[in-house]
């Protein structure tokens, strides 16, 4: 299978003649034969290009523009894909060729297989271990059976073991009557406390408008003999 890449050699766009050689330089790394095909001199070749790419893969304006990259004449896809292969070492794949051993994209590829495999396994594994894990419960031990056990047992209970509950819930709400006490009387000593401070503090006022009226007092005094003099 030889890789036939469709190019224009008397492009006059720049980025046209780079994606060209970016394309050809790459396939020469990896030693992939490969064949160009210029359609600027040869008009079979370019009608042959655009026929052959696929309509969905083709431009708005339905004319593709190289690099094309076909397998004899199966399509690969254009410069976009190349590079989209290249960046994931997926370019054999992309090309439909069979990577050569030791190469990154084999080794990925084994890697791959290696854990579908043991995934694979591991699923077996599970499958056949699921019927072992199944446990028969005894006939004893089943809801029917198991409630009725209880309910026997029940009936041998002494009266003086369900009184104790009963006792214990009349403590427990007499510990609870008692905190209630507890609380309305902090609550009032604080009321208390709250009256006594409120009462200081108008105390307090009222002897300050009563040292502000007497220094009044005193100032226009002292202004009147002033004025007397």
């Amino acid at each position: 299978m030889v890789i036939k890449v469709f190019l224009a050699t008397s492009s006059g766009s720049t980025a046209i003649k780079k994606k060209q050689q970016d394309v050809v330089a790459f396939l020469e790394a990896l030693k992939v034969e490969y064949a160009q095909l210029d359609i600027a001199c040869n008009e079979q070749n370019r009608m042959w290009m655009r026929q052959n790419v696929p309509e969905e893969k083709k431009p708005s304006n339905g004319i593709p523009l190289p690099p094309q990259i076909f397998n004899e004449e199966s399509y690969c896809g254009d410069y976009e894909t190349f590079f989209d292969a290249k960046e994931d070492n997926a370019v054999y794949s992309f090309l439909g060729l069979a990577a050569p051993p030791g190469s990154k994209e084999a080794m990925q590829a084994d890697e791959g297989q290696h854990i579908v495999e043991n995934g694979t396994h591991a699923d077996e594994s599970n499958e056949e271990g699921a019927g072992d894990d199944s446990i028969e419960v005894p006939e004893g031990d089943r809801n029917g059976d198991a409630h009725g056990g209880e309910a026997e047992e029940g009936e041998g209970v002494d009266a003086d073991e369900l009184a104790e509950p009963v006792e214990n819930e009349a403590t427990e709400g007499d510990e609870e009557v008692e905190e209630t006490g507890h609380a309305e009387e902090d609550g009032e000593q604080e009321e208390d406390l709250q009256s006594e401070e409120e009462e200081e503090l108008r105390q307090l006022e009222d002897e300050e408008e009563a040292d502000v009226e007497e220094e009044g007092e005193e100032f226009l005094e002292e202004t009147r003999e002033e004025v007397a003099e």
